[in-house]
């Protein structure tokens, strides 16, 4: 197994089994979202398409007992209404990427998946997640239009409507029963499942688990940004963010 480290994800590849990993360690802020992670994991999921033979598999994990705690809000007040939305928008640029392969992907969710950070991991292809995974997607609680389509797509329309209008917690085992995870497992069992899910494309002919993504996918990409750029406008982002936030501190 090879390995390349950076200070925000840690890059490991396995070539007997063909899996790439990729793994958060924003230790401080549970894997938030902040540009320049969004940056690290955007760059390293370009490079391995572009450089990673057919077939393989990346798998998207957290150092940290959260999987990630979603957009880093730290510090917005210092950032004017268009850094925001550039932001989010490189967000949902990471979130096609995964979505649309052409390599197949595997999310470890081994605690909390907030936010973006939930949106994040239900753009893989497999979403493996032990008893501790949990779920939530509050950016409609300050307006933002985030990876809806697809949660919708996932969980059905009606499920998707509960879980943003009333800002659920989605437990593991509800989780897996509404396909926001694909897989429930015990921590013990976590490595076996990524290889085994991983053997899957690998056995495949050349071409054929990129055909598989592509044809099995609703290329909603266009329309998920445009409703995402717009919601983002609204006047007042900032003041609602703030209020978000002290919501959550109240």
């Amino acid at each position: 197994m090879t390995t390349a480290r950076e200070s925000l994800l840690d890059i490991r590849h396995d070539e007997r089994a063909m899996i790439r990993i990729l793994t958060m360690q924003r230790l401080e802020k549970a894997n938030a979202l902040d540009a320049a992670m969004v940056q690290a994991l955007d760059a390293a999921l370009a490079g391995l398409t572009a450089a990673t033979d057919e077939g393989a598999t990346v798998v998207l994990r957290s150092a940290h007992r959260a999987f990630s705690a979603g957009f880093d809000l730290s510090g917005v007040e210092d950032q004017t209404e268009g850094d925001i939305l550039l932001r989010f928008v490189r967000i949902e640029g990471l979130l096609q990427r995964l979505r649309r392969g052409p390599l197949a992907s595997i999310a470890v969710i081994d605690g909390a998946a907030y936010g973006a950070g939930a949106d994040l991991a239900t753009a893989c292809t497999w979403r493996i997640g032990t008893p501790r995974a949990r779920f939530r997607f509050p950016g409609f609680r300050f307006g933002v239009a985030l990876g809806t389509r697809h949660l919708a797509a996932i969980a059905g329309q009606g499920r998707a409507r509960q879980i943003l209008l009333e800002n659920r917690m989605i437990p593991a085992e509800e989780a897996l029963e509404w396909g926001l995870l694909t897989h429930l497992v015990q921590p013990a069992e976590i490595e076996t499942t990524i290889t085994t899910l991983a053997g899957a494309p690998a056995d495949l002919p050349g071409g054929a688990a990129a055909r598989i993504i592509r044809m099995t996918r609703t290329d909603t990409d266009d329309a998920d940004l445009a409703d995402m750029v717009r919601s983002l406008a609204e006047p007042g982002l900032k003041d609602r963010i703030a209020a978000y936030l002290r919501a959550g501190a109240a």
